[in-house]
């Protein structure tokens, strides 16, 4: 069994994909990034990282691999126990495992898991297409400093010539002085004797309109009858729900929704599964890490809880 081939399909769509009896691989956003030495531009990707802790079953694998491959879900569970023990063993014998395009497993001095990432795939559907690239360094001239070089190398001096005005120039200089104070005093007085009319008038536009708010009728004397309204809340829907049983009879699922509700749980009724079973579970959750965390918390009381994904957005 390509084992690791339904592992790579998965990460394109979940954050967390859990081999049981093994550890979980789990995918975190990194964005795009300059390596300023080398000027190389690494397009945004799902980093992926691997924890031996996360090893109890969800569910998702072995149900992928059941609906791919037209197995029962007992049978596929079993395979997949076969080769998780293969895959123990190889590390105990102190190898290296290598998952194609997932990245590679090892044993460290104290017998502990390690992992590396492979660089060959980009998990993240939103960068498809993208690739790396080595832009050229940009090379910027400087001009200006050549130029300040040179002028300090060439000191040029100006000799001022002395020049005399002719009288007729001050006359002139003086009479457009004093047409721009005229001016500037003429315009002042006009734009106060605009801004002034404006206020007058838009004083006298409100005055009527105040006299035809008095004047309106909004009643008679008979009150109207306004419309009924009804407002539908819809039920918020969830990514991920913990699963605390299924039920034949929708009455046995609500009782049971009311009993985990007095256990200080937000239960609630997710609806019937293909075989009809009325599904009921702890607490809704929109991360799959929160999910995950509190199905490890609830299975120290209720082993039989498990990861339910909805198809909803």
């Amino acid at each position: 069994m390509q084992l690791e081939q339904y592992i790579s399909d998965l990460l394109y769509r979940y954050q967390c994909v859990t081999v049981p009896g093994f550890g979980a691989f789990l995918t975190n956003y990194k964005s795009a990034q300059v390596h300023q030495s080398t000027n190389a531009f690494y397009p945004p990707k799902k980093e992926i990282a691997f924890n031996s802790q996360l090893n109890t079953n969800d569910g998702l694998l072995v149900k992928y691999i059941s609906d791919v491959e037209k197995l029962a879900y007992d049978i596929v569970l079993e395979k997949v126990t076969l080769e998780v023990s293969k895959w123990n063993q190889l590390l105990a014998s102190k190898e290296t495992l290598e998952l194609k395009n997932i990245g590679e497993l090892w044993l460290n001095t104290e017998e502990k898991i390690q992992f590396s990432p492979s660089q060959h795939i980009n998990y993240l559907t939103a960068s498809f297409g993208l690739s790396s690239f080595v832009s050229q360094e940009i090379t910027r001239e400087t001009l200006q400093k050549e130029v300040v070089a040179i002028e300090e190398k060439t000191p040029i001096t100006f000799t001022p010539e002395a020049r005399k005005s002719p009288a007729y120039l001050k006359y002139a200089a003086i009479f457009v002085i004093g047409a721009t104070v005229a001016g500037v005093f003429g315009y002042n007085k006009v734009q106060n004797d605009f801004e002034t009319q404006q206020i007058v008038t838009e004083q006298k536009a409100q005055e009527k309109v105040e006299q035809h708010i008095q004047e309106a009728t909004f009643f008679g004397n008979t009150p109207l009858e306004l419309p009924t309204v009804q407002l539908s809340v819809e039920k918020k829907m969830y990514k991920y729900y913990i699963v605390a049983g299924a039920f034949r009879a929708e009455e046995n699922a609500d009782v049971k929704v009311q009993e985990l509700k007095n256990e200080g749980y937000k239960a609630t009724k997710i609806g019937q599964n293909k075989y009809g079973l009325w599904q009921v579970a702890f607490q809704g959750f929109d991360d799959n890490r929160d999910a995950i965390n509190f199905m490890h918390r609830v299975r120290k009381d209720e082993k039989g809880a498990w990861l339910f994904v909805s198809k909803a957005e």
